[in-house]
């Protein structure tokens, strides 16, 4: 199984930025569809944005959809998640997940993977 490690949550005030990571270290990472997603206390966990693996075309929640960029390093077998102008509602664990899904729409929807990360935890808090 895929093993994945997320890094780069923390604390950080409205307004602010982080940028997460998720990184393999037996497999190539894009040979999988890659998605973030993340599930606040109280609420089901959700896809955020996924990137698809032949092309690099991303998708990203309307929640998301401007503030939140994805990317692969294939040199560095990793993928990013940079989020700018966090909100309060944007506090959640943020997991990496990797998959096989026809399109990155259909893995962020779905939230059908293949392996999960451990999750970091982001709050944005003042």
């Amino acid at each position: 199984q895929l093993q994945l490690v997320e890094s780069g949550g923390g604390l950080v005030q409205p307004g602010g930025s982080l940028r997460l990571s998720c990184a393999a270290s037996e497999f190539p990472l894009d040979h999988y569809v890659i998605g973030w997603f993340r599930q606040a206390p109280g609420k089901e966990r959700e896809g955020v944005s996924c990137i698809n693996r032949s092309d690099g075309r991303p998708y990203y929640s309307d929640a998301v959809k401007g503030r939140f960029s994805i990317s692969r390093d294939n040199a560095e077998n990793t993928v990013y998640l940079q989020m700018n102008s966090l909100k309060p509602d944007d506090t959640a664990v943020y997991y990496c997940a990797a998959g096989a899904a026809r399109t990155v729409q259909a893995m962020c929807a779905s939230g059908i993977v293949g392996s999960w990360g451990q999750g970091t935890q982001v709050t944005v808090s003042s």
